[in-house]
């Protein structure tokens, strides 16, 4: 069953690609989030997390050694995108998405297991101007054509998630979220659609 399979995953039961270093993060946080809190007790938990995180990072030494800003190729509300090399990119992502890292992380996850011909590698933090971001490698896709979201949405049907506004979906079997789902984030090459940016967010029935 998926839901098991896809559980086991977060949870660092079963495998994924690229997912071992970031099921070991997640086991890591876990447990430090709480239910019900405030806005305001929201931005005190989030602090408290990329606290915690970056003790980990310390200790793993897995902090990102540098970035090659000249390589700059585009920039969204959560991420920069840097050229790699002619075959992947890298990507800085705040997690300003999330309410938490284990949550982004967790995406991370999701995507890999659902467009693992996409899937995020990450490599490591970066922090500047007392702002933390992942640094995820990813191959690169250069579209050929314009995305017909028409066929996004006909992909994702077939696939259990229904349309529930505008470029987001819901699979109700699986209590996933997969939201963001423009021309942007969905390139096209070739007829065949890629997924390079999705954003999966969880909800109570994920765990039932």
């Amino acid at each position: 069953m998926i839901k098991n399979e896809l559980q086991h995953i977060i949870s660092g039961q079963s495998e994924v690609k690229f997912g071992a270093i970031i099921q070991a993060i997640i086991s890591y946080l876990a447990g430090s989030e709480e239910s019900g809190k405030t806005s305001q007790q929201d931005k005190h938990f989030r602090k408290e997390e990329t606290k915690k995180l970056i003790s980990w990072i310390e200790k793993e030494n897995f902090w990102y050694p540098n970035i090659d800003f000249n390589s700059f190729v585009s920039e969204g509300a959560e991420q920069r995108v840097f050229l790699n090399n002619e075959f992947e990119v890298l990507k800085l992502n705040d997690g300003i998405y999330y309410s938490s890292w284990k949550e982004y992380l967790q995406n991370l996850l999701l995507n890999n297991y659902f467009f693992p011909d996409k899937a995020y590698e990450l490599l490591g933090f970066y922090s500047e101007n007392e702002i933390l971001y992942s640094v995820v490698r990813q191959k690169f896709v250069k579209s050929n054509e314009v995305t017909n979201l028409e066929k996004v949405n006909e992909f994702l049907t077939n696939n259990g998630f229904k349309n529930i506004r505008n470029n987001d979906y819901y699979n109700e079997d699986l209590g996933i979220i997969l939201e963001d789902l423009h021309d942007e984030n969905v390139l096209t090459q070739n007829g065949i659609l890629f997924f390079i940016d999705t954003v999966f967010y969880t909800n109570e029935n994920f765990y039932k």
